[in-house]
């Protein structure tokens, strides 16, 4: 069967209406889910498959039959291990019905289908008795339901149901125990992710607006690849705090709890970030331990070399407001935490009796609700903002008439800043901003949307500078800030003949790349731990294979480390100072693969022409180097567009990526196909 549904176009701003089978959803969550990851994580599996054989042999020494309840049991990884470690039956839950009866084939394909029985529920929907889903309780419970907070994917009540209805008093657990680590550290870097900073622009310092500043910002965790931040971005002011435990063989509260750690500052500063993360204690004696801990910290602590994983990194919290810290100063560092979330606050010791806990964080200025982290520090960047007004100086006169088309854009201010008395503006930011800094300039805000103004929404004036960032809040894919193109296109009878357009164009670029783990989260993985998971496989690709679900998807590579393989080079371009063409605009090419490796996908990303010799990069920001390394812009996020097969190069330039785009301007698409091609 098929239904109609509403998409909204992140290029053309339009509402589409697309015929879409019933299975479209589902087959999109597969295509996009982790669990190629999750199965490539040998750290994971072979601490898991310890932790069950231990477990398992407790109960056989207390004489006991072992029954094993495993809740998300995914492909049923777990439970054929439990199954082989000599476990008497299992029950697997897993919720996600596609999954479900992707294991059901996979305990069968693996012969333990007469031990494991899969359950298509909710862990509390499961019924216990005769007549039940399980006929027993069961005395082995073992779970794999966190996410980078630990508690994100709803672990507590899982396990707080678990222990009051599923499972026996004093049961075994696998993993037995987490225990969440926290640091307090400085960090102008990570510190401009969540607070607009004053900037200096003309030989003006502009702040802020007050609530802005003031706000304690959203409450959400932002989770990255601690890894890839260098511990040169940051100070550590104290050490790093065991903050809490769970012991996930007794009972669990899903309750709102907090936890403080004291300590001594070790540095003078400004407490303003907090970084943690986890560990897994696979059994009782915490002989088996799986760490989340960021690369600089792991071969310290395991003295092994880190594994790479994507479906569990690392967390920043952001405290409501920065605090002076003094060397030697007595600490106190406070987590709260309800059923899903976490949040950090910093006191002075000694704290009062009777403080109650922190509360958690509320955004009340909606910057950080309609902001991402990156575009915080996208407006904290000073080289970029130095390019921006370079680019306004270049084309704006004191009697320009100016509209600006991009969500919450300081580019009116650094115009006002820079003589210009009249503007117009798709977003009241701006004039939050001139008013905080006192500054005189006549900024008027539009609330329509481009293709709704007309000449009496601008009394009666034609425009004569048209500027952008562009960005766009909607956008997921670069070249979806192709959104300003459509927008100037349907502003062109509000515009001035000869009128400047900033950016004046844009362009679109791809390089043949290696990643260095990146590729785990869509390879196959056929045999796991001993274990043959092919269904899982042909699952994912046949949702990858399903329409739609092959383009590039979006992901931020200075958090994923790759190598070129090729030259970048510049595919298509887009000419705002024309409006969007009637035809489609199409390339084809070939492009060459000049170093050793394996190519695993390509890298695109949008670059921006502000002036003639101005230009803003969403991709690399720098020269690739002569081994191929890649420095990217943390600020967006790149497309990534993975080949069906890995292809090794010998880079002799013999083999290459055969490419093609097509843009299609009615439906504001850029369709593309990737090949290899070798001589």
């Amino acid at each position: 069967m098929k239904t109609f549904c509403g998409r909204a176009n992140p290029c053309t701003g339009s509402v589409d209406w697309v015929e879409e089978s019933e299975e479209y959803d589902y087959h999109q969550e597969i295509a996009r889910s982790c669990y190629a990851d999750m199965l490539h994580d040998h750290d994971r599996n072979v601490k898991y498959y310890q932790g069950i054989r231990a477990a398992v042999a407790r109960v056989k020494a207390r004489g006991e039959r072992v029954v094993v309840l495993d809740i998300g049991t995914g492909t049923g990884l777990l439970s054929m291990m439990a199954v082989t470690c000599g476990a008497d039956f299992c029950y697997a839950v897993e919720v996600f019905n596609p999954m479900a009866e992707a294991a059901q084939i996979i305990v069968e394909k693996n012969g333990c289908s007469d031990k494991i029985k899969i359950i298509n529920k909710h862990s509390t929907d499961v019924t216990v008795g005769a007549d039940g889903d399980m006929q027993e309780k069961a005395n082995v419970l073992i779970t794999e339901l966190f996410d980078t907070e630990l508690i994100g994917e709803g672990a507590l009540p899982s396990y707080e149901h678990a222990h009051q209805h599923l499972v026996q008093a004093g049961c075994e657990a696998v993993p037995h125990r987490a225990t969440v680590y926290a640091q307090l550290v400085e960090s102008e870097l990570l510190w401009s992710w969540n607070q607009l900073q004053p900037m200096e622009v003309g030989g003006i310092q502009l702040l802020p607006p007050p609530a802005v500043s003031h706000c304690a910002g959203a409450h959400s965790v932002c989770d990255i690849q601690l890894s890839q931040v260098s511990p040169g971005s940051f100070t550590p002011l104290g050490p790093l705090c065991t903050m809490f435990s769970v012991d996930f063989s007794k009972p669990v509260s899903s309750a709102l709890q907090s936890h403080s750690s004291q300590f001594e500052a070790q540095a003078d500063g400004r407490g303003q970030v907090v970084v943690s993360w986890w560990d897994l204690d696979m059994d009782p004696s915490r002989s088996i331990v799986c760490s989340m801990a960021p690369s600089w910290t792991y071969h310290d602590y395991f003295g092994v070399a880190l594994q790479w994983r994507d479906h569990w990194m690392q967390s920043v919290y952001f405290l409501p407001a920065e605090r002076r810290v003094t060397a030697g100063e007595q600490l106190s560092l406070t987590v709260c935490h309800d059923d899903y979330s976490l949040w950090f606050s910093l006191q002075p010791l000694p704290r009062p009796l009777t403080e109650a806990p922190p509360t958690r964080p509320c955004c009340t200025c909606q910057a950080h609700l309609v902001w991402t982290r990156p575009r915080f520090g996208e407006l904290n960047d000073r080289r970029r903002t130095k390019s921006y007004v370079s680019a306004l100086q270049s084309i704006l006169s004191e009697d320009s008439v100016c509209l600006s088309v991009s969500d919450g854009s300081l580019l009116p201010v650094f115009a006002c800043v820079l003589g210009m008395k009249h503007f117009w503006d798709t977003s009241s930011f701006s004039r939050q901003v001139l008013e905080t800094n006192s500054m005189r300039g006549d900024v008027k805000l539009l609330e329509l949307r481009p293709d709704q103004l007309s000449r009496s929404d601008l009394k009666g004036e034609q425009v004569s500078v048209l500027i952008g960032e562009p960005y766009f809040s909607t956008s997921l894919l670069p070249w979806h800030s192709l959104f300003f193109w459509y927008c100037r296109t349907a502003l062109a009878g509000l515009l001035k003949p000869g009128a400047a357009i900033l950016p004046c164009s844009a362009s679109l670029h791809l390089v043949a790349v290696e990643f260095q783990d990146l590729w785990r989260i869509r390879a196959p993985c056929g045999i796991c731990e001993g274990f043959n998971v092919t269904p899982m496989d042909e699952m994912v690709q046949r949702s990858l294979d399903f329409r739609e679900t092959r383009e590039a998807e979006p992901h931020p590579l200075w958090e994923y480390p790759c190598r070129a393989l090729s030259e970048s080079a510049a595919v298509m371009t887009f000419d705002f100072t024309q409006c969007v063409p009637q035809q489609p605009i199409s390339s084809q090419g070939l492009l060459p693969l000049l170093r050793m490796g394996r190519c695993h996908g390509v890298a695109l990303w949008m670059e921006y022409q502000l002036t003639s010799d101005i230009t803003v990069s969403g991709g690399l920001i720098g020269p690739i180097s002569e081994q191929g390394s890649c420095e990217w812009s943390p600020h967006r996020k790149q497309g990534v567009y993975f080949l069906r097969s890995p292809w090794e190069s010998s880079g002799d330039g013999r083999a290459a990526v055969t490419y093609s785009f097509t843009f299609e301007p009615s439906v504001g698409d850029i369709k593309m196909d990737f090949s290899i091609s070798s001589e």
